[in-house]
C-alpha cells in the first residue's frame, strides 16, 4: 500500500461524492420550476443511497470481479466476499478503489435525472435507475476498467479503448439512457418555463468543476504528476468551454447566459474526461473551444429540430461531450481509431437496446409517466408531499 496514493483517492472519493450531492442536484434543481425542485433533490438523493447499496450487494462484482469471460466479473465479490481491510488493488486498498469507483456508480444514473424531471414517476426512477446500473453500466465498466473484453489484449487487440475516466462508460451510457427515456416519455405539458433559480445553476456547476478533479484526477489512482496533469487539463476544458460557449451565444443571440456559460463548463468537463489522463494543456485547450461549440449546436438540435424533450440536454451536453473526447483520444494520436470508434459503437448499441428493455419492462410495473394533473400541480406537492416555494412567487 502506498500511503501517499491512498491520501489522494481518500479525498478523489469525496471529491466525486460531492459532484451528486449537491452539485448535481443543484445544477438540476435550478434548471427546472420552483414547483420541482424538491422532487429533483429526492431523485438524486435517492438514487445515491440506492446505487450506493447495489453497488456494494452486485455492483463491484459485476464490475471488477475475477470472471474471465470477457462480459462481465462474476459474483465471486458479491457484498465485498474476501474483501478486507488489508486486501489490496495494487497500491490502494481495496476497499477504498471499491469506494472511489462507488461514487462513479452514483452519478452515473444520477446524470439521467436531467432528461426526466417534472414529469417521471419517482417508482419508475428507482427501479429502473437499479436495473440499469447493474444490467447496463456495471458490465460496461468491467469490458473497459475491469480487464474484460475491450481492454488492453482484448477484441480490440493489444491496445484496447482509451477512456481514461469515463467518456464512454459515464457519459456516452448516460446520455443514451437519457435520449431513449426522454422519447418514450414525451414532451412536457409546458416547455417554455425558464429556470427557476439561475443562482442555484451556477452554484451547482462550480461545485461539479471543483469535484471533477477528483472524478479525472482521481482516475490516475496515484498521487503522481500524472494525477496534476490530468487535473490541469480538467481544468483547462472547461474553462475553455465556458468561454466558447458564451461567445458562440452572443454571435447567435446576442447575449451570453449565466446558465449557457455554466452549461458550457459541464460540457468542457465531459469532453476532456475521457482524454484527460492521455493529452496535455494545448489539446485540453482545443477539446474545450471546440467541445462549448458542438455542444450547443447538438442543444439546438436536439430540442428544435428533432423536438425529443430531453428536459436538461443530458445527451447533448454529457452524451455529445463524452463521445466527442473519446474520438478526440484518436485525433491526438493517444488511441487507436478502429478501438474508439468500435467501443462507441458498441456501447452505444447495448445501452439503447438494453434501455429500450428496461423502460419497457419497468413500465409494466410502476408508470412511466405521472398524470396531468400531477404534471400540472408540480412533483414536489403531489409526489413527496413537500413544497420549496411560494408558488405565487
Amino acid at each position: 500500500m502506498n500511503a501517499a496514493d491512498t491520501a489522494w483517492i481518500i479525498v478523489a472519493t469525496a471529491l466525486v461524492l460531492f459532484m451528486t450531492l449537491p452539485g448535481l442536484a443543484l445544477f438540476y434543481g435550478g434548471l427546472v420550476r420552483a414547483r420541482n425542485v424538491l422532487s429533483v433533490f429526492m431523485h438524486c438523493y435517492a438514487i445515491a443511497c440506492l446505487m450506493s447499496i447495489l453497488w456494494l450487494a452486485f455492483g463491484y462484482s459485476i464490475a471488477f470481479g475475477s470472471g474471465t469471460s470477457g462480459f462481465w466479473g462474476g459474483l465471486d465479490k458479491a457484498f465485498l466476499n474476501g474483501v478486507t481491510a488489508d486486501s489490496l488493488s495494487d497500491s490502494l486498498p481495496e476497499i477504498l478503489f471499491f469506494a472511489f469507483q462507488m461514487t462513479f456508480a452514483i452519478i452515473t444514473p444520477a446524470l439521467i435525472v436531467g432528461a426526466y424531471v417534472e414529469r417521471v414517476g419517482f417508482g419508475f426512477v428507482l427501479l429502473f435507475s437499479a436495473l440499469w446500473m447493474l444490467i447496463v453500466y456495471s458490465p460496461v465498466v468491467h469490458w473497459i476498467w475491469g480487464g474484460g473484453m475491450m481492454s488492453d489484449g482484448g477484441i480490440f487487440g493489444e491496445t484496447g479503448v482509451r477512456d481514461f475516466a469515463g467518456g464512454i462508460v459515464v457519459h456516452e451510457t448516460a446520455g443514451l439512457a437519457a435520449l431513449v427515456i426522454a422519447v418514450f416519455l414525451g414532451a412536457r405539458k409546458n416547455q417554455t418555463t425558464p429556470p427557476h433559480n439561475p443562482g442555484f445553476v451556477m452554484i451547482g456547476a462550480a461545485m461539479l468543476w471543483v469535484g471533477w478533479f477528483g472524478f479525472n484526477g482521481g482516475s490516475q489512482l496515484a498521487a503522481d504528476g500524472g494525477a496534476a496533469m490530468a487535473l490541469t487539463v480538467t481544468h483547462i476544458s472547461a474553462a475553455a468551454a465556458s468561454l466558447s460557449w458564451g461567445l458562440w451565444e452572443r454571435v447567435k443571440y446576442g447575449k451570453t447566459s449565466l446558465v449557457g456559460v455554466v452549461t458550457g463548463t459541464i460540457a468542457g468537463l465531459a469532453s476532456i474526461t475521457p482524454a484527460s489522463g492521455f493529452v496535455g494543456p494545448v489539446a485540453a485547450l482545443i477539446i474545450g473551444t471546440i467541445a462549448g461549440i458542438i455542444c450547443q449546436e447538438a442543444v439546438n438540435l436536439i430540442r428544435n429540430k428533432v423536438k425529443i424533450d430531453d428536459t436538461l440536454d443530458v445527451f447533448a451536453v454529457h452524451g455529445v461531450g463524452g463521445i466527442f473526447g473519446t474520438i478526440m483520444i484518436a485525433v491526438f494520436g493517444e488511441g487507436a481509431w478502429v478501438a474508439q470508434l468500435g467501443a462507441l459503437a458498441a456501447v452505444g448499441a447495448y445501452t439503447i437496446v438494453l434501455t429500450v428493455v428496461l423502460v419497457k419492462l419497468v413500465g409494466t410495473i410502476t408508470p412511466l409517466r405521472v398524470d396531468a394533473e400531477t404534471e400540472v400541480n408540480g412533483l414536489d406537492l403531489s409526489v413527496h408531499g413537500e413544497r420549496a416555494y411560494d408558488m405565487s412567487s
